[in-house]
């Protein structure tokens, strides 16, 4: 029998870490002689206030959205994928050789084809990894932390030397061509009558990691591949004794979490900077750890945790734009929502579960 119902899991637990998280931040922000009121007004009004805000948090909440899903697949089946950093960073170099060098006769083509190559080459990038743990015992973590640093120093390799345009000294490649610039939420959303800041960089790629999210979930619940990656995580004996190969599973796993980590590049490479710079990522898969933690690996608390970091993104950009707090303690209060929703889950759950287990004596 569950020490407590699956709604407290899923959603008290998560919601109470929060708060002890914002407690300890209003704190810190205390400390430094700031108001944390007014703080988080002018957090809430500067990424939710108005749909120039909204559009910074959905931008970001869409890189979140697909390195969070990317965390999450891999850990239904127990595998702690931290390489979606650099597997971000190879399907980014995927989405510029899709748009630089094949004539689209429109976006749409382009966007299909380019998370093709996103995910082909994420995929790519994670394999190694997968293949090391599954026939060489290599542990996952080790080799996924590793291949951020490799995937960097290729990335700047090809930029410098390979696809630098003559004559720029930008470690970056072309400007895309216009045929494949994406559509903004402004451009989307005008036709229906609805307006929306034309400055956002948000576009069309939000509804894309919103379509993930449906796939990965029909993939881990609705499909027999996603019972054998589930059942895998949760016991690798019985998973064994059922038949089920852990080098297939461990393949197949890091390939979905790599392709879904590379997938991003189409909202950061090709949705905003239409062109692959260097460092694009922006620490985009170290974060996604955190919001598949959050949503307890579940695409729809994925979709949750990535809008309130999103949030916390846009809303952080705002405070040190416009007050005296420092752009580090924004690090600070992201750090302390990671701390108590990850690290310091046990915290929370221990007395919860003894909560539940009382109530549950009470009414026998």
């Amino acid at each position: 029998m569950d020490k407590m119902p699956k709604w407290a899991d899923v959603v008290l637990i998560p919601l109470i870490s929060l708060m002890l998280a914002a407690i300890l931040s209003a704190l810190v922000i205390l400390g430094i002689g700031e108001d944390p009121i007014a703080a988080v007004k002018l957090m809430v009004s500067g990424a939710l206030g108005s749909t120039y805000g909204w559009g910074y948090t959905l931008y970001y909440a869409t890189n979140f959205l697909f390195t969070g899903l990317a965390v999450s697949v891999a850990f239904h089946a127990r595998l702690f994928n931290i390489g979606g950093e650099g597997q971000a960073m190879l399907g980014g170099l995927g989405v510029a050789l899709v748009c630089l060098y094949i004539p689209w006769p429109h976006w749409s083509l382009a966007l299909i084809f380019a998370s093709l190559g996103a995910a082909l080459f994420g995929a790519a990038w994670a394999a190694i990894p997968a293949y090391l743990q599954a026939k060489r015992g290599s542990h996952i973590v080790i080799t996924t932390i590793m291949f951020n640093f490799i995937a960097a120093a290729v990335l700047n390799y090809v930029l410098v030397n390979l696809l630098r345009p003559e004559g720029s000294m930008d470690p970056a490649t072309a400007r895309f061509s216009e045929a494949v610039h994406l559509p903004s939420l402004h451009e989307i959303l005008a036709p229906l009558g609805i307006e929306f800041s034309k400055a956002a960089p948000a576009n069309v790629s939000f509804l894309v990691a919103v379509a993930a999210c449906i796939a990965v979930w029909l993939l881990i619940w609705r499909t027999k591949l996603g019972y054998e990656i589930r059942a895998y995580g949760n016991s690798e004996h019985g998973a064994l004794y059922a038949g089920i190969s852990p080098v297939k599973i461990t393949m197949i796993a890091m390939l979905i979490s790599g392709g879904l980590a590379g997938m991003m590049a189409t909202n950061n490479v090709m949705g905003e900077a239409e062109r692959l710079v260097l460092n694009s990522t922006e620490g985009a898969g170290f974060i996604g750890i955190a919001v598949a933690l959050m949503g307890r690996s579940h695409p729809f608390g994925v979709f949750l945790a990535a809008i309130l970091f999103g949030f916390l993104y846009q809303g952080g950009a705002e405070l040190a734009l416009w007050t005296s707090i420092p752009r580090e303690l924004i690090v600070v209060i992201q750090a302390l929502v990671i701390l108590f929703t990850g690290a310091l889950d046990n915290m929370v759950r221990g007395p919860l579960e003894r909560i539940f287990l009382a109530l549950r004596r009470g009414k026998a």
